[in-house]
């Protein structure tokens, strides 16, 4: 997704992010998306995981 992007748009999303936030919120608003996606990554991962034991139990049902 990012490889599309290239310098001169990220260059672009830096500039607007400055201007939008203000160079003093920017490292707040970097930890509040590193946090969420911290979260998204747990999550899921807690999902798959769920999914695969649910699996596993009704293979383990199915041999006997």
């Amino acid at each position: 997704m990012l490889s599309t992007i290239g310098i001169p748009g990220l260059l672009l999303l830096v500039l607007l992010a400055l201007l939008l936030f203000g160079p003093s919120k920017l490292p707040q608003l970097g930890r509040a998306v590193g946090t969420t996606l911290r979260e998204f990554r747990s999550s899921a991962h807690q999902l798959t995981e769920e999914d695969e034991e649910k699996q596993d139990a009704e293979q383990r049902r199915e041999n006997y």
